[in-house]
């Protein structure tokens, strides 16, 4: 069968196009993200905490920011709500149990675009070996290349994640009703291309 030139370069651009639309590795710049939180405490004031190490398997498209994908990984037992003594309450039976459920971990499954820099975030969270599906809010705040020196117009971009889950799902009952039920939670962080 003869296949002209023409035919065949369309061919091989388009093949070309549809590799080249596939999210790429990006990492995690942990120096500039934030994985925050709040708990009502009894009504009378809300108690802020944050975990101060995690991880992150991201591949990310920013011409088709729906292909894109994340996992991220949260040591539980670096969770820190500046008082010592309710640090240790946290990471034990009553909340989240770190001896035995060492990480907290999403897995994302669908990105839905809500607007130009918006986005809705589905996918699985596992706490204490329970998982449920959650969706999260996403706000493209920045992309564009850095002008620090030494990062030779490296392109960073950076998103704020916002959403709420309730810790009773994943069977973390203590106090629940007086100690907040549900949980905001807030994830800052920079990414950039893995070279």
């Amino acid at each position: 069968m003869f296949v002209s030139v023409k035919s065949l370069s369309a061919a091989l651009l388009a093949t070309g196009l549809a590799f080249g639309a596939q999210a790429a590795p990006y990492t995690l710049d942990k120096s500039h993200t934030a994985v925050t939180f709040k708990v009502d405490h009894l009504g009378y004031s809300l108690t802020h905490g944050f975990f101060t190490k995690f991880d992150a398997d991201i591949d990310y498209d920013p011409d088709a920011p729906e292909k894109s994908s994340v996992t991220f990984t949260i040591d539980a037992a670096s969770v820190n709500t500046l008082w010592d003594a309710r640090d240790e309450h946290v990471r034990g039976n009553d909340f989240l149990n770190v001896e035995k459920f060492a990480d907290i971990v999403f897995k994302s499954k669908k990105i839905e675009m809500t607007g130009a820099d918006t986005a809705k975030l589905t996918g699985d969270l596992t706490i204490l070996d329970e998982t449920n599906e959650e969706v999260f809010d996403v706000k493209l705040r920045k992309s564009a290349p850095s002008p620090l020196p030494g990062l030779n117009g490296r392109v960073i971009t950076g998103f704020s994640i916002t959403g709420e889950i309730d810790r009773t799902d994943y069977g973390v009952t203590y106090a629940s009703g007086a100690v907040g039920n549900v949980i905001p939670l807030q994830v800052d962080l920079e990414i950039y291309p893995t070279q």
